[in-house]
Protein backbone atom coordinates (compact mmCIF):
# COMPACT_ATOMS: atom_id res chain seq x y z
CA UNK A 1 0.00 0.00 0.00
CA UNK A 2 1.48 3.78 -0.95
CA UNK A 3 -0.02 7.02 0.26
CA UNK A 4 -1.75 7.18 -3.08
CA UNK A 5 -4.07 4.45 -2.41
CA UNK A 6 -5.17 6.25 1.58
CA UNK A 7 -7.59 8.35 -0.44
CA UNK A 8 -9.55 5.22 -1.90
CA UNK A 9 -9.29 3.25 1.77
CA UNK A 10 -10.73 6.03 3.20
CA UNK A 11 -13.56 6.88 0.77
CA UNK A 12 -14.17 2.68 1.26
CA UNK A 13 -14.31 3.32 4.67
CA UNK A 14 -17.10 6.09 4.20
CA UNK A 15 -18.95 3.83 2.08
CA UNK A 16 -18.74 1.29 4.48
CA UNK A 17 -20.02 3.06 7.20
CA UNK A 18 -23.01 4.35 5.00
CA UNK A 19 -24.13 0.71 4.74
CA UNK A 20 -23.96 0.08 8.70
CA UNK A 21 -25.68 3.64 9.31
CA UNK A 22 -28.50 2.22 6.23
CA UNK A 23 -28.92 -0.66 7.98
CA UNK A 24 -28.73 0.55 11.61
CA UNK A 25 -31.47 2.99 11.02
CA UNK A 26 -33.85 -0.17 8.83
CA UNK A 27 -33.05 -2.54 11.95
CA UNK A 28 -33.94 0.17 14.97
CA UNK A 29 -37.32 1.17 12.77
CA UNK A 30 -38.36 -2.39 12.86
CA UNK A 31 -37.94 -2.93 16.60
CA UNK A 32 -34.28 -4.56 16.40
CA UNK A 33 -32.53 -2.62 18.97
CA UNK A 34 -29.57 -5.21 19.81
CA UNK A 35 -29.11 -5.54 16.69
CA UNK A 36 -29.55 -1.56 16.16
CA UNK A 37 -26.47 -1.21 18.85
CA UNK A 38 -24.19 -3.27 17.08
CA UNK A 39 -24.39 -2.32 13.79
CA UNK A 40 -24.38 0.88 15.12
CA UNK A 41 -21.09 0.45 17.31
CA UNK A 42 -19.67 -1.21 13.87
CA UNK A 43 -20.56 1.87 12.29
CA UNK A 44 -18.48 4.27 14.91
CA UNK A 45 -15.17 1.82 14.42
CA UNK A 46 -15.50 2.39 10.52
CA UNK A 47 -15.84 6.15 11.37
CA UNK A 48 -13.06 6.46 13.64
CA UNK A 49 -10.52 4.46 11.50
CA UNK A 50 -11.74 6.20 8.54
CA UNK A 51 -10.72 9.91 10.84
CA UNK A 52 -7.13 8.25 11.28
CA UNK A 53 -6.88 7.13 8.10
CA UNK A 54 -7.68 11.10 6.56
CA UNK A 55 -5.52 12.42 9.48
CA UNK A 56 -2.56 10.42 8.74
CA UNK A 57 -2.75 11.29 4.85
CA UNK A 58 -3.12 14.77 5.50
CA UNK A 59 -0.07 14.46 7.88
CA UNK A 60 1.70 12.16 5.29
CA UNK A 61 0.90 14.94 2.43
CA UNK A 62 2.07 17.51 4.51
CA UNK A 63 -1.45 19.51 4.47
CA UNK A 64 -1.43 19.68 0.49
CA UNK A 65 -4.90 19.43 -0.43
CA UNK A 66 -5.61 17.97 -3.81
CA UNK A 67 -6.96 20.41 -6.46
CA UNK A 68 -10.19 19.43 -7.87
CA UNK A 69 -9.76 19.81 -12.14
CA UNK A 70 -13.64 20.08 -13.10
CA UNK A 71 -14.18 23.40 -14.94
CA UNK A 72 -17.64 25.59 -14.71
CA UNK A 73 -21.08 24.57 -12.77
CA UNK A 74 -19.53 21.50 -11.64
CA UNK A 75 -17.03 23.34 -9.82
CA UNK A 76 -19.77 24.60 -7.87
CA UNK A 77 -21.61 22.11 -7.50
CA UNK A 78 -18.36 20.41 -6.20
CA UNK A 79 -17.42 23.31 -3.91
CA UNK A 80 -20.85 23.52 -2.40
CA UNK A 81 -20.41 19.76 -1.70
CA UNK A 82 -17.14 19.74 -0.03
CA UNK A 83 -17.93 22.91 1.71
CA UNK A 84 -21.59 21.54 3.81
CA UNK A 85 -19.35 18.00 3.81
CA UNK A 86 -16.59 20.02 5.95
CA UNK A 87 -18.75 21.69 8.14
CA UNK A 88 -21.16 18.99 8.98
CA UNK A 89 -17.82 17.07 9.55
CA UNK A 90 -16.70 19.09 12.40
CA UNK A 91 -20.89 18.92 14.04
CA UNK A 92 -20.74 15.39 13.51
CA UNK A 93 -17.50 14.69 15.73
CA UNK A 94 -19.44 16.63 18.62
CA UNK A 95 -23.13 15.12 17.61
CA UNK A 96 -22.03 10.83 16.98
CA UNK A 97 -19.95 10.70 20.17
CA UNK A 98 -22.68 12.57 22.37
CA UNK A 99 -25.84 10.46 20.95
CA UNK A 100 -23.76 7.34 21.68
CA UNK A 101 -23.09 8.63 25.54
CA UNK A 102 -27.01 9.43 25.53
CA UNK A 103 -27.25 5.60 24.33
CA UNK A 104 -24.18 4.19 26.53
CA UNK A 105 -26.21 5.34 29.99
CA UNK A 106 -29.39 3.85 28.88
CA UNK A 107 -31.17 7.15 28.29
CA UNK A 108 -33.02 6.21 25.21
CA UNK A 109 -35.50 8.77 24.70
CA UNK A 110 -32.88 11.68 24.64
CA UNK A 111 -30.79 9.61 22.27
CA UNK A 112 -33.35 9.36 19.97
CA UNK A 113 -34.02 12.87 20.03
CA UNK A 114 -30.15 13.42 19.54
CA UNK A 115 -30.58 10.73 16.70
CA UNK A 116 -33.02 12.34 14.77
CA UNK A 117 -30.24 15.09 13.88
CA UNK A 118 -27.41 13.58 14.31
CA UNK A 119 -28.35 10.39 11.75
CA UNK A 120 -28.89 12.65 8.66
CA UNK A 121 -25.67 14.66 9.27
CA UNK A 122 -23.64 11.51 9.54
CA UNK A 123 -25.38 9.84 6.95
CA UNK A 124 -24.70 12.78 4.84
CA UNK A 125 -21.46 13.43 5.57
CA UNK A 126 -20.95 9.56 4.93
CA UNK A 127 -21.93 9.51 1.37
CA UNK A 128 -20.66 13.16 0.85
CA UNK A 129 -17.17 11.68 2.36
CA UNK A 130 -17.45 9.22 -0.69
CA UNK A 131 -18.37 11.66 -3.32
CA UNK A 132 -15.65 14.24 -2.82
CA UNK A 133 -13.54 11.20 -3.58
CA UNK A 134 -14.71 10.46 -7.01
CA UNK A 135 -15.22 13.83 -7.82
CA UNK A 136 -11.30 14.26 -6.61
CA UNK A 137 -9.60 11.26 -8.25
CA UNK A 138 -11.90 9.53 -10.33
CA UNK A 139 -14.32 12.06 -12.59
CA UNK A 140 -12.14 15.30 -12.69
CA UNK A 141 -8.68 14.71 -11.47
CA UNK A 142 -6.74 17.86 -11.84
CA UNK A 143 -3.84 17.33 -14.62
CA UNK A 144 -0.30 16.50 -13.05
Amino acid sequence: MSIQDIPALNASLNALATLLLTIGFILIKTGRRDAHRRVMIGACVVSAVFLVGYVGHKILVRGVHTPFGGEGAIRTVYFTILLTHIVLAIAIAYLVPRTFLLAIKGEYERHKAWARWTFPIWYYVSVTGVLVYFFLYQWWPAAR
